[in-house]
């Protein structure tokens, strides 16, 4: 059980829930009682002595109103969209630090609040896709990076180049890339455009360090990532193969970005498809 944020909203919702039934069943009864038991004495008791009687404490009053906000916000994070933001440079060109990402939580099933549990299978990733993930090492850390290698793959990285099942994945170069703000320091790598399987995308390669080789076995139900920052990410040549259950979701936009190293909101960003 991964207690987040998520977590943290199930268990607001849990005590925002109980009190306001507790009104409801208990306490609420108990105000009507005693405000008719004012009425019938014989002595006169103003109207505002009885408002007041029937009146909810302020802490119910708070939970009744702020149960359906939570619900709502939680349903929404649970099952359809979730916000995330990048830490870290592993996938520029194509992401960078600062932006904040949505991240379709249904694209690869319904998943259990809390537990992750799937309870309705409605896709698995392809290869390219970019995907958040519970990081296998320490699951309260997310993680983002490209599939690479599916179900089955053998999957090589060899001089710069991801060979899939034999086959290498042709790379365009583009020249020297030109990073700004945060990613500046990125500037002067080889940039260059990945074919892969119909997913045409851009990295980053640096000439002079060392390539990370390797050749690896995708188990079933695992898949392979990678960052798109080929020399700087911590991604499955490290580590291994990301569990099917460890799955968020799949990024599809960018919806804000703030670079301090810019001064602030980068507004060509704001909306930008990520592919």
């Amino acid at each position: 059980m991964n207690f987040d944020f998520q977590a943290i909203m199930a268990l607001a919702l849990l005590a925002s829930g109980v009190i306001w039934a507790l009104d409801v069943f208990l306490w609420a009864p108990r105000r009507k009682d005693a405000a008719e038991k004012l009425k019938q004495q014989k002595e006169k008791v103003d109207e505002e002595t009885i408002a007041n009687t029937l009146k909810e404490s302020v802490l119910v009053e708070y939970a009744r109103s702020f149960f359906p906000i939570i619900l709502i916000v939680l349903l929404l994070r649970s099952f359809l969209i979730e916000p995330f933001r990048i830490p870290s440079g592993s996938m520029i060109p194509t992401l960078h630090v600062g932006d904040f990402i949505l991240v379709n939580k249904y694209s690869y099933g319904i998943r259990l609040p809390l537990f992750g549990s799937k309870i309705v299978d409605i896709g698995e990733p392809k290869r390219g896709d970019i995907v958040v993930f519970r990081f296998p090492e320490d699951p309260s850390i997310d993680y983002i990076k490209r599939v690479i290698g599916l179900p089955g793959d053998r999957i090589s990285y060899i001089d710069k180049t991801v060979y899939i099942n034999g086959k290498p994945a042709r790379q365009e170069p583009l020249g020297m890339y030109t990073g700004m703000g945060s990613s500046r320091k990125m500037s002067g790598a080889n940039l260059r455009i990945e074919h892969l399987d119909g997913v045409d995308h851009q990295i980053l390669i640096q000439l002079m360090r060392r390539s990370m080789d390797g050749e690896y076995e995708v188990p079933p139900g695992h898949y392979f990532v990678m960052g798109d920052n080929r020399d700087n990410s911590n991604d499955s040549r490290f580590w291994g193969t990301v569990p099917e259950e460890n799955l968020i979701g799949k990024a599809f936009m960018i919806w804000m970005n703030w670079d301090s190293a810019k001064g602030g909101i980068t507004w060509d960003r704001i909306g930008s498809e990520i592919k």
